[in-house]
């Protein structure tokens, strides 16, 4: 028996499953990673749960995913777009307003001086937010339309606390540079980012999976969750594993539906917490296709909000010739993209994307779907409400939460390293 069972084996389990040799995994499928997987076909390597990169503004933690990459790892440049009405707007927006017509960078800047000066300190909603920190301009033509089309939700119902580090907000005197032409650069932590060499990002997966490979139990779905003569007992229906502690990575929702004696105003606010799905369509094409990094999309009239090139941030991950793109849309369970057919959407984003000359259809040799049903935390007005009274009985019955759908937080990676990082070295001092 184990000490600690770690349910999960994603980026969150394995870094912490690494760090303690008293540790052992469960994960239920049969390949570890969680939404950090790659799939290998006809020679591409595709980040198949939408693209990943690796960065962070906390050195020490960039600096543990960079070394467990033993040398197999790139250091590349963003060369990130915006298709903004047909031409390709550098990012962040409100850093490049001289790619914009005239009289719009005009707008977009008149709309920013006015919203510094007017700016209500007490902004209801993420809506409010950002008009009160951008302005009309900049709001109605980029941030507005982008995020109503990624979080597929009223802004006006979500929350602000998690937009202030995720959304780039750069200093006036750089917008104001931006305007009149000289380049500057904003979201900078990100502006230098780091891919694996060859494997994509499973790579990172794979050597943290060497440092506790004889403790990964795969194949192993948690169904059941109880105390049993004081000890922890995991259950899949078939077999029992036993713990004296319990550390959960998988979504909460899987952790609260395998325990006991859930109460129903848990059950209740379980029920409200929200999130979006994520489809991520997987392109190979013959020759190259740009020099891009990623590219954000917030026409309405066209599905993906994103779409990233691998091929540009490493040339092992396609054949010789050949490059790449990773195309990604978020929907709503039940939603009118949620019924529709894969095929259905294959032929609207493709046929969409060579309308409007992003990629060269004909130039298309690999093509796949694959549905995420986990992929973004959407934080609404009632969201620290609920999910406080979900998290406490969780954590109050002795079983840790840890990680991005466990903790039902917008993790990026970095942050699921540092506090897994943190929870190892905590646990170590007990």
């Amino acid at each position: 028996m184990a000490a600690i069972g770690i349910l999960g084996a994603g980026l969150t389990g394995l870094t912490l499953g690494s760090l303690l040799e008293e540790a052992e995994i469960i994960e239920k499928e049969k390949t570890c990673g969680g939404l950090c997987r790659t799939i290998k076909e006809k020679g591409f390597y595709f980040d198949c749960c939408g693209s990943h990169i690796i960065f962070s503004k906390d050195k020490k933690i960039l600096r543990f995913m960079i070394e467990r990459l033993s040398g197999n790892v790139t250091r590349c440049r963003r060369n990130t777009k915006i298709f903004y009405k047909g031409r390709y707007v550098k990012y962040p927006f409100e850093n490049n307003l001289s790619d914009l017509p005239l009289l719009e960078n005009i707008s977009c800047l008149l709309g920013l001086v006015r919203a510094k000066v007017k700016r209500n300190k007490n902004p209801k909603n993420f809506r409010d937010w950002i008009y009160q920190t951008f302005g009309n301009g900049i709001a109605e033509r980029y941030l507005i339309p982008y995020n109503e089309k990624i979080w597929k939700y009223d802004l006006a119902e979500m929350d602000i606390p998690w937009a202030e580090d995720r959304v780039p907000n750069p200093p006036f005197v750089d917008v104001l540079k931006s305007s009149i032409g000289f380049r500057t650069e904003g979201y900078k932590h990100q502006l230098n980012f780091y891919y694996p060499k060859k494997g994509g990002i499973q790579a990172l997966i794979e050597s943290l999976e060497k440092k506790c490979k004889d403790r990964v139990i795969k194949n192993f779905e948690v169904k059941k969750i109880y105390k049993k003569n004081n000890r922890w007992c995991v259950s899949n229906g078939n077999e029992e594993r036993y713990y004296e502690r319990i550390i959960s990575t998988i979504p909460i929702f899987n952790t609260v539906g395998s325990m006991k004696n859930v109460p129903f105003e848990v059950r209740e606010a379980l029920s409200k917490l929200k999130y979006n799905s994520l489809i991520t369509i997987m392109l190979g094409f013959d020759g190259n296709l740009n020099d891009f990094s990623w590219l954000y999309i917030p026409d309405q009239k066209l599905l993906p909000h994103r779409i990233a090139f691998p091929s540009n941030y490493s040339k092992y991950v396609c054949p010789k010739g050949k490059s790449s793109a990773i195309v990604e849309i978020t929907y709503r369970e039940g939603d009118s993209i949620d019924r529709m057919s894969d095929e259905k959407i294959m032929n609207m984003v493709i046929d969409g994307l060579h309308r409007n000359k992003i990629i060269d259809k004909r130039k298309i040799i690999f093509s796949k779907l694959k549905r995420t049903k986990f992929a973004y935390v959407i934080q609404d007005k009632e969201y620290k409400k609920n999910l406080s009274l979900v998290r406490k009985f969780v954590e109050s019955s002795g079983i840790s939460l840890l990680g991005r759908f466990a903790e039902f937080e917008y993790l990026n990676m970095d942050a699921c390293v540092k506090r897994a990082i943190e929870l190892g070295e905590k646990i170590k001092n007990e």
